[in-house]
């Protein structure tokens, strides 16, 4: 498909191709954005704004720290661990300028799933949220790490609403179980310290690591996708591109709610839009519905980026309906499948189209946008974005004609640059001519959309986090209660799709509630089996594989 026959379904004044050396570093944009639009808005939260040139100083003082104080090389990694809140833009920018590598942390990781992560990616610093470093402080004694810097959720609030987040959250929640980190670095002093040394710009380019982005992969370890600066100035660009005729620089106004740990919202709302000079609203804890749409009320937002699961819940939230939507023109949806049932909803609700996109970890994410004026929710993933090439190809790697299935297959400079310190999975993932294989299958139409329409991997997709059934499996059968296991996605109404378990039993008297309780001691919230069925035998292959597919299929 390299005669690219999407094109002729372009929005008009969307490019072909983009200028992917515009920006030598994200470090180059973000100083060419804070000093463009210095005195508008950057990121709110919890009723707090900082303005461009308050992150831009922020973050210098944060990259000076890191760098004279701690003295960490060019491309340490740092891990980042903490929900949306203004420190992270502060750190995320502060690490990039300073020469190093982000390391985004899930910040409701269980201490197996982030030792994993911090050895693996030899991370030898962190910053983290005081509410999960009860956590770290369990894992750090088998991990590299050497600084830790930790915040309040309310530390960049100003007086006295810091002291009053962070008293309520400490006391009155309980939300920040007891932690000993007796050398940890408060963040806020950090920043003073930084302020007072000096900043020495490092020499950086395009090649430069920017992010180890962890996703899952078919053996169920999680891994590090290399994006380099080039592939995210890559997306950027591209995602510009699409947006630009529909968006104004210096006057949108976004709604974050999806994690900026998560590349959709990194990418989209965090850097994207720091790119035309947007005021980003920051969401801490979507799920606090009430709260979410309180925080919209105040508003006049013209963006908002999700997952199907939060905009099913924003519509059915008492009071969603009633806000003002006169200023909304994007809404956006990635992560998992939008349902038409939502969609439809939306519109009726809103006034505006919500339009689908299609992305993955290791392509910086996006691969595919619909079109941002269409009428109607169409049931594709879109069209591949300025200088992408795909193409659907059968099981033995051969272009499949128009109209046919195949497995989407993806080349750009958004494509990571592999996993790291895993060669052998990098090579498994890329076709001989350079193209990543997606692992999902999908038809393309005479007009360049694409629909996905299979899965060839077995990842479930809950509420657009990926989710492996061998890490499932793996904790399930060290239960010394079970046998053998299984794991695969059912559909749900709620998340797009839930993890099952089939379990023979070990112990005869082994119950749902015990290997629930078992799978939540090391697994995710939204890792954790919602389905348990118990079988007297598991389908097997005549080599003695557990057959998934049998088990999906019902075929057993």
């Amino acid at each position: 498909m390299n005669d690219r026959i999407w094109l002729q379904s372009y929005p008009p004044g969307v490019p072909a191709d983009i200028d992917v050396g515009q920006f030598g570093s994200l470090a180059d944009l973000f100083n060419q954005s804070a000093l463009r639009y210095a005195a508008l808005p950057a990121y709110t939260c919890m009723g707090r704004t900082l303005s461009y040139s308050e992150v831009s100083d922020a973050a210098h003082a944060f990259a000076a720290f890191l760098q004279q104080d701690l003295k960490l090389p060019h491309g340490a990694r740092v891990a980042l661990m903490m929900p949306n809140c203004l420190q992270y833009p502060v750190a995320m920018f502060g690490v990039l300028l300073a020469g190093c590598t982000v390391v985004n942390v899930n910040p409701l990781y269980t201490a197996r799933e982030l030792e994993h992560q911090l050895r693996d990616a030899g991370c030898e610093t962190i910053v983290i949220v005081e509410n999960f470093a009860a956590t770290f402080e369990t894992v750090r004694p088998n991990t590299a790490v050497r600084h830790v810097v930790v915040t309040g959720l309310g530390d960049m609030l100003g007086f006295p609403k810091s002291v009053l987040v962070n008293t309520v959250l400490r006391h009155v929640r309980k939300l920040v179980p007891a932690w000993k980190l007796p050398d940890a670095i408060p963040f806020m002093r950090a920043l003073r310290r930084g302020r007072h040394l000096p900043f020495t710009p490092p020499q950086l380019d395009q090649d430069d690591l920017a992010y180890l982005q962890y996703t899952g992969g078919t053996t169920g370890v999680a891994k590090g996708a290399m994006l380099s600066h080039g592939n995210i100035i890559a997306n950027l660009q591209q995602a510009h591109a699409w947006i630009a005729p529909y968006v104004q620089e210096r006057v949108e106004l976004i709604i974050t709610a999806l994690p900026l740990y998560h590349i959709f919202s990194l990418t989209a709302n965090c850097l994207t839009f720091f790119k035309i000079g947007a005021h980003n609203v920051l969401i801490t804890n979507p799920r606090d519905l009430p709260g979410f749409v309180k925080e919209l009320a105040k508003y006049p937002f013209t963006v908002i980026t999700g997952v199907n699961t939060l905009f099913n819940a924003l519509l059915n939230q008492p009071g969603f309906a009633a806000l003002d939507f006169s200023t909304l023109k994007v809404a956006l949806g990635g992560g998992m499948s939008v349902q038409q049932a939502v969609a439809e909803r939306w519109k009726a609700v809103t006034g505006v189209t919500l339009s689908e996109a299609y992305g993955l970890t290791e392509t910086s994410p996006a691969v595919c946008i619909n079109p941002l004026d269409l009428p109607a929710f169409n049931h594709a993933i879109g069209l591949p974005i300025p200088s992408t090439h795909v193409s659907l190809r059968d099981d033995e790697g051969h272009p499949v004609p128009l109209g046919e299935r195949g497995e989407l297959c993806v080349r750009g400079p958004q494509v990571m640059q592999g996993y790291y310190g895993r060669p052998e999975e990098t090579a498994r993932v890329f076709t001989h001519d350079g193209y990543l294989r997606t692992g999902d299958v999908a038809t393309m139409d005479a007009q360049g959309f694409l629909r996905i329409v299979d899965r060839k991997k077995d990842m479930i997709l809950v509420s657009g986090f990926n989710v492996y059934p061998n890490e499932i499996e793996d904790v399930v059968a060290s239960h010394p209660g079970v046998l053998e296991v299984a794991a695969l996605g059912v559909p749900d109404a709620h998340s797009g799709e839930a993890v099952k378990i089939f379990v023979v039993r070990k112990d005869p008297a082994l119950t749902e509630a015990a290997l629930i309780a078992h799978c939540r001691q090391n697994l995710t919230g939204y890792k954790v089996p919602r389905l348990v069925e118990f079988r007297t035998e598991l389908p097997k292959s005549n080599v003695g594989k557990i057959l998934r597919r049998k088990l999906r299929d019902g075929d057993v």
